[in-house]
């Protein structure tokens, strides 16, 4: 049977990027996200519940991470789950979900403070995938001879 292994996420930062760089040239990132959902009971009281998550991100992700992201911010996060156990120093054996990240977008709050800003929930979003390479387009395939070419005239460009 075949199996599937996708995470989406969108929250805040709840602290500071942790970035590193192994021996090897590696660069890891590890995030703290918090995603928070609200709803109501069948009694009409609001409830507010938050989750908290770890991410780990590497290579070229992990340096704009670090670099742009600072705690409180927002982000959306697509990645997998990933299953860690280690054994602490009283030999305790231990283990969480993770998640390892695949893509990103920064959540940016565009305009900031200032009049004329698009203020919280606008602003720009960009997305970063490390894992794949950049898509290739396919070859174009040339028209037919006897097609119409009078459609391109009405192109802009």
């Amino acid at each position: 049977m075949s199996s599937f292994n996708k995470v989406i996420l969108m929250g805040n930062l709840t602290r500071d990027p942790e970035h590193r760089v192994t021996p090897g040239g590696l660069s890891i990132c590890k995030l703290g996200l918090a995603v928070n959902r609200k709803y109501s009971k069948q009694d009409g009281s609001k409830v507010e519940e938050t989750t908290f998550v770890d991410i780990d991100s590497f290579g070229k992700q992990a340096e704009l991470l670090s670099q742009y992201l600072k705690r409180g911010d927002p982000i959306f996060v697509e990645g997998r789950l990933r299953f860690d156990t280690w054994e602490t120093n009283n030999g305790e054996k231990r283990s969480k979900l993770n998640v390892v990240m695949e893509n990103f977008q920064f959540m940016g709050r565009g305009g900031g403070d200032s009049e004329g800003g698009q203020g919280q929930g606008g602003g720009s979003t960009r997305s970063y995938e490390d894992s794949a390479p950049p898509a290739r387009s396919a070859p174009r395939k040339e028209a037919p001879a006897n097609q119409d070419d009078s459609l391109d005239d009405d192109v802009p460009f």
